[in-house]
């Protein structure tokens, strides 16, 4: 995987005064828009949009210096106007166009390479196993996407459950963990910018079919599942959990996700702010070219 990732970055470093394509980067490395942004989030430190950003300013700060002029550059690196360019330029360097122009000063930012650095690392408990298709009966609602922390909108989706609603999940709910879960689904493509949306469901999985009208259903298809149960402080340890997947294990797995909603559930013990949690990711193997 991590092949793949240098891949997308030369072809980034190419593109820098061009639309850059979110299907080529897909074709590259073999995930969708969601798990790529996400996983290059985990392994860089900080999002797609602002590496771009930083290699586009600093490519622009070599122009400057070269001799190229102020709205050259601008509209060469895709903003719309000298002064928006301007703006962002002396927000990222400290100074402004003309300055750097003038001066020769020059501020870097170098393309990122990335690559193994074994360090002892973390280890990981998971297991692979194979499920057959079922439902999961809930509540949903369209939710911003947030990699880190708390969101909000999903603690509000919760808070609209009915004692109704509840008692007819817990009705139809036949399967494991018979516990509440967390499914996220159907990401906003949009490759060049870290926003957007997914829909989040609460609910329950079920061999059955939803006969009530207030809850949603949706199928989750045969699939392999990578399983990652995790035990600590809540919510820290399953955000950590979530940041190892993507930043350690899928990286060095034989292991790519597949375009599957992603699914976890906490169990909250008799100790306050302790838990036990499951991340579900379907996965498939990877091709041969993404070995």
């Amino acid at each position: 995987m991590l092949k793949e990732f240098n891949k997308v970055m030369d072809y980034i470093e190419q593109h820098l005064t061009d639309d850059i394509s979110g299907e080529v980067i897909s074709a590259i490395t073999g995930l969708s828009d969601y798990h790529f942004r996400r996983m290059f989030s985990y392994l860089a430190g900080m999002p797609l949009q602002e590496y771009i950003r930083n290699r586009r300013l600093a490519a622009a700060n070599a122009e400057l210096i070269n001799g190229t002029s102020v709205t050259e550059v601008a509209f060469l690196y895709g903003y719309q106007s000298p002064d928006g360019f301007s703006r962002a330029f002396r927000e990222w360097s400290g100074m402004l166009p003309s300055q750097a122009a003038k001066t020769g000063i020059q501020k870097t930012f170098p393309k990122f390479v990335f690559f193994i650095d074994i360090k002892g690392g973390v280890s990981m408990e998971f297991k692979i196993e194979k499920k057959s298709a079922f439902n999961i009966v809930g509540v949903s609602k369209r939710v911003p996407m947030q990699f880190e922390g708390v969101n909000q909108s999903i603690v509000e989706l919760a808070k609209t459950l009915t004692d109704q609603q509840r008692k007819e999940m817990h009705e139809l709910a036949d399967l494991n963990p018979h516990s509440v879960l967390n499914v996220s689904y159907d990401a906003d493509e949009r490759f060049l910018k870290d926003e957007g949306y997914l829909t989040h469901m609460i609910g329950f999985a079920t061999t059955k079919e939803n006969p009530f009208d207030d809850l949603e259903q949706i199928t989750i298809e045969e699939s392999l599942w990578a399983v990652f149960p995790n035990e600590g402080p809540f919510p820290t340890t399953l955000q950590e959990t979530y940041a190892n997947i993507y930043s350690e294990w899928l990286p060095s797995s034989d292991y790519v996700p597949a375009d599957v909603p992603g699914i976890s559930f906490t169990k909250h013990g008799d100790q306050p702010g302790w838990a036990y949690s499951e991340v579900w990711m379907a996965v498939k193997k990877k091709q041969m070219n993404q070995a």
